[in-house]
């Protein structure tokens, strides 16, 4: 990879023995302990852990946005030079945008729900000065750079018009048009699918490379990290456990931490191929089908002032097909996994499944049953059949309840059973996805992300259903969490024999659970099949360019490409790798020499065809 920075050029972010901690009851509890960063002029560095790890605190520290409550107990903070310690608020607003951007990870808390999407974009370009008159046009080039499809048309929208991907894209935008020094990623990318993902990383590469805007992407995939990372720094407990090139931290790993990472990471303990786990698939009855299903939505009128980026571009249908004659059937026991980019439909063919929708065109069929158009009295009763699981648990889970009146909502809803037999039904529920009894009094607030996604799926199969929707149920979540979910979801499967509907964009993690595989471009099915075959065999382009964005890749090719991988076929790599764990304990040198092995022997692969 390129060199970092050059010796005498001073870092553009450097912190210094830095704690923080947030104000709890009287006393401070710390949060990040004592850390030493440095991000150099047209470096990449990535920062690595779990949720809670203290990665979102350094960040916010940096640019004086930690919430209510967050405190800087110790160290030094300095931005381009200037030592921002404690600095006012209006000190740092000169900062944010032009020398230092952020794109935050949730955009429906960075994005402002009653704004037009071009006029959010537009008032990043206009921090810069540019004329009103000529705003439009930089709006529009800014949506497109980061990959956002049709921008003049995704200009006139609301964010609530948007997919969570498209959502995440717009706030890339919004960074990337005040033109930054340096943009700090907070998990950019773990709303977008593999393609998109790749689109817009290598889109903030190209900045890196051609106009010397450092980055800092605060990530839980070491996959992207080891991709795209010129330094990699892995945090746990608000402390620095270890850091060195994406070849160390992933050849040579010294942490017990960092080995944890890599062998719960769905990508990257494959080498960044996508193996399937169900090579066979069973015959089985038909549970849920969509028949030749479309769906068109009505866009809304005209445009604004000039600036925003609004305006008809000229075009003079306002409709949107969401959806063309897509046909899927999802087999009771087994699992249907719904692939495609954000935007492509995904979503809303899980909405007319569950009746949330009504197709412009089509039929859906449950149980053989045509359920397209039943009334709510005619559906409700078939709702126990079915359940949802959504992708964010917090905004799903009501937050005045208790986790034990969230998994019992639907049996009081359905009026199932008395007081003392739904008591026993949600300690079961908990018991089943491995939550202690004593999590039945606390509120979504007090839980993790991990666990509120726990709370969910227990809700979900409270009602006993033959089929669950899941709608991204992983895609916030660390890896190590994520491991959890799934590992969780097949067990269920196969005790309850439940049928999953699994819509995601991440295919490392559909090939974990999925029996079946549809893929979903621009509305239409374009490939479908069992699991085993379209992600190993794929027939369509689009299912290639998906299976080839999947991170990892990238770093494999490299070693491939290195002296190293070229000699005695990788053997080298593999014995440099156990030789540099002769000093750790056996664990770590089986997992570095494996890796190794792995990625290796993965990227000779690719070489070779």
């Amino acid at each position: 990879m390129r060199a970092a920075a050059v010796d005498d050029e001073r870092p553009l972010i450097a912190l210094s023995g830095l704690c923080v901690g947030y104000r709890s009851r009287g006393r401070v509890v710390p949060a990040v302990a004592d850390v030493d960063l440095a991000v150099a002029p047209g470096e990449t560095v990535a920062v690595v852990g779990e949720s809670g790890s203290g990665k979102t605190t350094t960040a916010h520290a940096i640019l004086g946005l930690l919430p209510a409550g967050g405190v800087v107990t110790g160290g030094r903070i300095e931005v381009a030079g200037r030592d921002v310690t404690g600095a006012p608020d209006r000190v740092l607003r000169g900062l944010r945008g032009t020398t230092v951007a952020l794109i935050p990870q949730d955009p429906m808390v960075g994005l402002n729900p009653t704004m037009r999407v071009g006029a959010q974009v537009a008032e990043a370009v206009r921090r810069r000065g540019v004329d009103r008159r000529l705003a439009r046009a930089e709006v529009l080039e800014a949506l497109e750079r980061a990959g956002v499809d049709r921008p003049a048309v995704r200009a006139r929208q609301y964010p609530n018009h948007l997919s969570g991907g498209l959502r995440q894209r717009v706030l890339i935008a919004i960074a990337i048009a005040g033109h930054p020094r340096l943009i700090v990623a907070d998990e950019p990318t773990s709303a977008l699918d593999v393609t998109v993902q790749r689109r817009i990383l290598d889109h903030l590469a190209g900045l890196v490379r051609d106009t010397g805007t450092s980055l800092m992407i605060i990530t839980h995939d070491l996959g992207v990290a080891a991709d795209r990372a010129d330094r990699v720094i892995v945090m746990r407990r608000g402390r620095v456990v270890e850091q060195g090139t994406p070849a160390d931290i992933l050849l040579r790993p010294r942490d017990p931490y960092t080995r944890h990472l890599i062998d719960v990471a769905p990508a990257l303990s494959h080498a960044g191929h996508v193996v399937p786990r169900f090579t066979t698939v069973p015959p089985a009855p038909e549970l849920l089908r969509l028949d030749g299903v479309g769906k068109d939505f009505r866009l809304p009128r005209g445009g604004s002032e000039s600036g925003d980026g609004g305006g008809d571009g000229g075009a003079g249908n306002r409709t949107l097909r969401a959806l063309d004659d897509v046909s899927l059937t999802v087999r009771a026991g087994q699992t249907l996994g719904l692939v495609g980019e954000s935007g492509s439909g995904k979503t809303t063919a899980l909405r007319i499944a569950m009746g949330l929708e009504r197709p412009t065109r089509g039929r859906v069929y449950l149980d053989g049953e045509d359920i397209t158009d039943a009334s709510w009295s005619r559906l409700r009763p078939l709702r126990r059949r079915f359940q949802l699981v959504h992708q964010n648990p917090y905004s799903s889970l009501d937050p005045r309840f208790t986790v034990a009146q969230c998994v019992a909502e639907p049996l009081v809803s359905f009026r199932v059973g008395d007081r003392a037999t739904r008591a026993a039904r949600v300690r079961e529920l908990l018991d089943q996805v491995a939550l202690p009894a004593s999590y039945a009094e606390r509120r979504p607030a007090e839980l993790s992300g991990g666990q509120r996604q726990r709370v969910a799926i227990a809700r979900a199969l409270a009602l006993e259903p033959a089929l669950v929707l899941l709608d991204e149920p992983v895609s916030a979540l660390d890896v190590s969490v994520q491991d959890q979910i799934l590992t969780l979801l097949l067990r269920l499967q196969r005790e309850l024999g439940v049928a999953y509907f699994f819509i995601a964009h991440d295919l490392a993690v559909v090939a974990q659970l999925a029996h079946h595989v549809a893929v979903l471009h621009g509305g239409r099915i374009v490939e479908s099949g069992p699991a085993a075959t379209v992600l190993t065999a794929p027939a369509r382009e689009h299912t290639r360019e998906l299976l080839g964005a999947v991170p990892g890749q990238r770093f494999a090719a490299q070693l491939a490409r290195s002296d190293s991988a070229h000699t005695a076929d990788g053997a080298t790599i593999a014995a440099a790798a156990a030789a540099d764990a002769d000093d750790a304990d056996a664990g770590a040198t089986g997992t570095a020499t494996a890796t190794a092995a792995g990625l290796t022997a993965a990227a000779a692969r690719r070489e070779d065809s």
